[in-house]
């Protein structure tokens, strides 16, 4: 498997936006996310909890999907497992100002830890990368699904894709039973979620809904919709104490940006934004 990433970051970006045939492949399905993000990351509970671990809880983030046959809450029927809401655990999109596919920089829904300056991600060789990102495509690959790198080719034109063929060393699936309390988690107390999936279907998670999220990721057992008490309520008090740079990053991309789609600052911009409180730095293409 060899992909040419560079000027792209297609699968890091919702470059929707900007195509004049946006993708609508997350929600070809049955259940219709809550959200309207692009190219969740679905993390794992070991991700998760590497995240807490390392202070990065609060580009946490829950995708949780429309069902008419789920659980009501807030007026919104919900997938769910055992009547207890089912969600996905992913990290945080802001906007930032991004120049991709020879592109002039516009605002675009990017992952937390991409830096827009060269579209790399900041922590590709840290303990907190993702397994998802660590094998993308390799599964669509594996399975005979499109890539985004091949959505990319066929938007915008170019090579992405070099060599499809899945690598030896590619993960295991999570399917089905595998993935409950590993991939696919449940929130325990739908009546905590009061308000909570209100303002999820909005937009308006709070950062001590998020938090909820995160502690029920981490406590999960897997194979089972257990969650373990003790160690939710320990995950979710440290979720809630997290203050890192990328949280407050987020904040200042939001509070800068204009309309999704329309002309950014250059990107060097994140030299102020992210690099100035602590963003790992990228080593750039040279070489």
């Amino acid at each position: 498997m060899e992909v040419n990433c560079e000027g792209c970051a297609g699968c890091c970006i919702d470059w929707r936006a900007i195509s004049s045939a946006p993708s609508d492949h997350e929600r070809r399905g049955p259940r219709e996310p809550l959200d309207d993000d692009y190219n969740l990351v679905p993390l794992t509970r070991g991700d998760a909890r590497d995240f807490l671990n390392a202070g990065l809880a609060d580009v946490l983030t829950p995708r949780l999907w429309r069902d008419e046959s789920g659980v009501e809450i807030d007026g919104v029927s919900l997938s769910a497992i055992d009547d207890k809401p089912a969600f996905f655990l992913g990290l945080r999109k802001s906007p930032k100002p991004v120049a991709l596919f020879d592109a002039d920089s516009t605002w675009l829904p990017t992952c937390a830890f991409l830096d827009p300056t060269t579209l790399q991600c900041r922590i590709h060789d840290e303990e907190t990368y993702p397994a998802e990102c660590a094998d993308y495509p390799g599964h669509n690959l594996e399975l005979g699904q499109e890539t985004e790198c091949e959505r990319v080719e066929a938007t915008f034109g170019g090579e992405r894709l070099v060599d499809d063929e899945p690598p030896d060393d590619l993960s295991g699936f999570l399917f089905g039973p595998q993935a409950i309390g590993e991939k696919v988690f449940v929130f325990p107390d739908p009546e905590r979620l009061e308000g909570v999936v209100a303002r999820a279907a909005v937009d308006e998670l709070t950062a001590e809904d998020r938090a909820l999220f995160a502690a029920a990721a981490v406590s999960s057992a897997p194979g089972t919709t257990t969650v373990n008490r003790d160690r939710f309520e320990s995950a979710l008090a440290a979720a809630r104490e997290t203050d890192s740079w990328v949280g407050r990053a987020i904040d200042d991309w939001e509070d800068r940006a204009a309309d999704v789609g329309s002309a950014a600052p250059d990107p060097t911009l994140a030299e102020r934004v992210e690099d100035d409180r602590g963003a790992p730095e990228t080593p750039g293409w040279n070489g």
